[in-house]
């Protein structure tokens, strides 16, 4: 059956997922591009941006997992771009260049329309607007029987645990503080309906895995 899911979203000691003043030269904000450490150095990171070898245990088997068996992802705004209000700036195409990590349909939360991007690689970005039950419902729709994965940031990920839609969630813990920023833990108000599913710990990070009850 498929699931909505969410993989490979890391968080600070202090429970952040993003830092303040995101920016094109700092896409996590300042001081929080280190919660992604333990996923540099993995071959899955090398070979998406176009290097060779890399490191091929725990972490590297989570990252490769990413979008295994996902048919459509949804993002928030913030993860897209950093421009904010209308968009003055059509030539922005993401962070990722002309070929995109995604390979299928990924929609994007916004308040401003935009025609929708399509790439070679088979990636393609929908400018959408609605709430997150609205537009899950779209992002099922293309998925078919595949899962769909919500990519983030931080509010797009809360809005959607929040509203009990999420079946699966990959967190993973780094080792550090970034100290200021977007808060993912705390406030959600959704203790009773999800469970820990297990964990495991490498030396750069540890592997939550939470799940909801059935």
């Amino acid at each position: 059956m498929p699931r909505v899911v969410v993989r490979n979203f890391a968080c600070s000691l202090d429970g952040f997922g993003a830092g303040l003043q995101q920016s094109q030269s700092e896409p996590f904000g300042k001081n929080a591009f280190q919660i992604m450490n333990w996923f540099l150095p993995t071959r899955t990171f090398k070979s998406m941006v176009g290097g060779e070898g890399g490191s091929t245990g725990l972490d590297d088997s989570y990252a490769a997992k990413a979008f295994e068996g996902v048919g459509a992802s949804i993002m928030g705004r913030n993860m897209f771009s950093p421009l904010r209000g209308p968009w003055a700036n059509e030539d922005w195409k993401g962070w990722w260049g002309d070929n995109p990590p995604f390979k299928h349909p990924v929609f994007v939360l916004t308040h401003h329309p935009r025609a929708a991007l399509e790439f070679k690689n088979g990636t393609s970005f929908h400018f959408v607007n609605g709430s997150p039950e609205q537009v899950l419902e779209q992002a099922q729709a293309v998925a078919g029987d595949k899962d769909v994965k919500v990519n983030g940031g931080v509010s797009t990920v809360r809005a959607f645990w929040k509203a009990r839609l999420l079946d699966e969630l990959h967190l993973v813990m780094a080792p550090v503080f970034v100290g200021e920023g977007e808060r993912l833990l705390g406030g959600l108000g959704v203790e009773e309906d999800y469970q820990m599913a297990g964990f495991e710990a490498s030396e750069a990070a540890v592997h939550y895995r939470i799940a909801k009850k059935r």
